[in-house]
């Protein structure tokens, strides 16, 4: 073999190889796929060029630099508790949460160095801002004021910067240990009072229910007893009536009322407390009216038995002592006429 002809062979194999390996370079770093989510910035000769999007894009190399990917999908980061001091100057932990997403790639890049950064700052001044205007009590109970003010002023700074600020959360207030203990001292004594509160609530409900129910109770006996006495009155009267228009429509004579002064007296007499008898004086009125209507009768019997029987001759007898009149009593009230 010529050594001549060797010479020339090896350096075009060289330069092929060269060759070939330039063109797979070209070919790498022409061809550039970017992930679903993320963003490329390409900078042509060191000026901003275009925002490569998610899939196959075509570089021309060495001329077009493309940056690292920038994720375009909301993130969260946490920031370390700071410390802040309050209105009533208690120095107070707070540590935050921050969601925020990028916009616009080219802003993220540009026009600012660092946007997590910026980010982190800005929320940290922005949080010694709004708590320091409020007291330890209005921090702990306002954390949706905080975070709506807090997401007002860093969504408006961080626009500029082609970021979007979603959300913002106070994790955590801590306050002193002194202020904590004296703070559940006071909640306990709270409750303690909210406790006592509500039973001598309860007892006063109870006690006005109570009376209420006795008064209710009170009332219903007396209506009560108010209709039964009305009723009964009421009955009585319909009685009485009735026996006053029975007795003038029979038209009763002597006889009758003296019988019926008669069945009268045992009744009277059954009493146990009656020490002392009232007789009414239409009694012996009525009582003369029977005897002499029974008398009557016998004298009309024993005329007509002399006439039909033969004369005996008359003994005369002693006439019997008239036995005295009993004392006359205060004569009754009369009947009510219909």
């Amino acid at each position: 073999m010529n050594p001549d002809a060797v010479i020339p062979t090896a350096i075009g194999w060289v330069l092929a190889l060269a060759i070939l390996i330039f063109v797979f370079v070209v070919i790498f770093r022409s061809i550039r796929i970017v992930p679903q989510a993320t963003a490329g910035i390409v900078e042509r000769l060191g000026r901003y060029h275009k925002t490569l999007s998610p899939g196959l894009n075509l570089l021309v190399p060495f001329v077009d630099r493309l940056r690292p990917l920038i994720d375009m999908r909301e993130q969260v980061v946490t920031f370390a508790p700071q410390p802040v001091i309050t209105e009533d100057n208690l120095v107070v932990s707070i540590d935050t949460v921050v969601y925020f997403q990028v916009t616009d790639a080219r802003a993220a890049t540009y026009e600012i160095a660092n946007y997590l950064g910026a980010v982190e700052q800005l929320t940290i001044t922005t949080l010694r801002n709004v708590v320091g205007g409020l007291n330890l009590e209005e921090a702990l109970t306002s954390r949706d004021n905080i975070n709506g003010q807090l997401r007002i002023v860093l969504d408006e700074a961080t626009g500029k910067w082609g970021i979007r600020v979603s959300r913002v959360e106070l994790k955590s207030i801590d306050p002193p240990a002194s202020i904590q203990d004296s703070m559940e001292k006071q909640m306990r004594a709270e409750r303690d009072r909210r406790a006592a509160i509500l039973t001598a609530e309860g007892t006063k409900q109870s006690a006005i229910l109570s009376a209420e129910g006795n008064r209710q109770a009170l009332i219903l006996n007396a209506e009560g007893d108010k209709q039964a006495a009305v009723l009964r009155a009421e009955g009585e009267a319909q009685a009485i009536q009735t026996v006053f228009n029975a007795i003038h429509v029979g038209n009763p004579d002597d006889k009758l009322l003296a019988y019926q002064y008669l069945q009268t007296l045992p009744k009277i007499a059954d009493s146990a407390s009656s020490k002392l008898w009232i007789i009414p004086s239409e009694f012996t009125e009525a009582l003369k009216g029977l005897t002499a209507g029974f008398v009557g009768k016998g004298a009309d019997a024993a005329q007509g038995a002399a006439t039909s029987a033969p004369a005996v001759p008359a003994v005369t007898a002693p006439a019997a002592p008239t036995p005295p009149a009993p004392p006359v009593p205060p004569t009754p009230p009369a009947l009510p006429e219909s």
